[in-house]
């Protein structure tokens, strides 16, 4: 016959009775926080599934973060862009009626002060920031800006050969943007040249020229060369935006995914979980209630 002592009695059911209690606030616990793992002796496997999907969102808000940036600064070159060819539209249309023959030396050169002014204006642009600061059309030069003046007034690049790419994660990157020479400089008659000098030798032809007239009607070609050049880098800025966007999607996809995957394997179930908890509360209401009555007992009961 085995004999327990007192001291053993209530130390083994003491023991019981808080193994029940903490396993009611555990279920307690998860039911306030919807979390059913806490810690990772919870359960190992599902806290390190959790773990690779809490990074997996911090890789990816890293991600989104880029293609923001990206996205920001490519809209930031195709509007300033596009307000270059709005520029660009109206010295064609200033060099047609300046290549006409009906037009005065006074208001021919007042023409050739209208293209310097516009002139001015796309060199204000070429300049412009980006959405930290930087030149916009600077490729990957951390500040100051994209083009500088030289000692005749000719605007001088002064930025990196290309703009920096951004990762996308997954192994896909954009460039996020576009340096100034990549658009305002191409190729005619023979040579190589770039807007700023088509626009400035336009109107000092216009100003001072020997034949105005005939300037303006040889840099209606030249005109037409460079806004081609814009069209084609406008077509590269919306594809890019396009494929921003195409990755921005893709990580929400993601995102939305490891939501559900958490929820699947860190979630509190309710139903289960309260199921769980009125079983063990009333085992422990069982066993406090038997621990009462066997602790009432003596052997002066048995004595008739």
């Amino acid at each position: 016959m085995t004999i327990i002592s007192t001291s053993a009695f209530y130390e083994r059911t003491n023991s019981g009775l808080t193994s029940l209690r903490k396993q009611a606030e555990a279920l307690q616990a998860q039911m306030a926080s919807g979390q059913r793992v806490s810690k990772s002796s919870d359960d190992p496997v599902a806290a390190s599934r959790l773990r690779d999907l809490s990074r997996a969102d911090d890789i990816s808000t890293a991600n989104v973060a880029n293609a923001n940036r990206a996205m920001s600064d490519l809209s930031l070159a195709d509007a300033a862009i596009q307000e270059i060819t709005i520029n660009l539209a109206q010295v064609k249309e200033l060099a047609v009626q300046a290549a006409t023959g009906t037009l005065s030396a006074t208001q021919r050169a007042s023409i050739g002060e209208q293209i310097a002014n516009i002139r001015g204006n796309i060199i204000t642009l070429a300049n412009s920031k980006d959405s930290a600061g930087h030149p916009l059309f600077g490729g990957e030069m951390p500040g100051g800006l994209a083009y500088t003046l030289d000692s005749s007034g000719a605007p001088v690049y002064s930025g990196t050969a290309s703009a920096g790419e951004l990762s996308l994660g997954d192994g896909q990157s954009v460039t996020r943007g576009v340096t100034g020479p990549e658009f305002f400089n191409f190729s005619f008659g023979g040579g190589d040249t770039d807007l700023f000098a088509v626009l400035g030798n336009l109107a000092d032809a216009l100003k001072n020229g020997a034949d105005p007239a005939g300037a303006a009607n040889a840099s209606l070609d030249a005109l037409d060369t460079g806004l081609e050049k814009i069209t084609t880098t406008q077509t590269v800025l919306g594809g890019r935006m396009n494929w921003v966007d195409l990755n921005i999607s893709r990580h929400q996809r993601q995102a939305e995914m490891r939501e559900l995957e958490t929820t699947d394997v860190g979630s509190v179930d309710p139903s289960t979980t309260i199921t769980d908890l009125q079983q063990i509360m009333t085992v422990l209401e069982a066993s406090q209630a038997s621990f009462v009555k066997l602790a009432s007992l003596s052997l002066f009961n048995l004595i008739d």
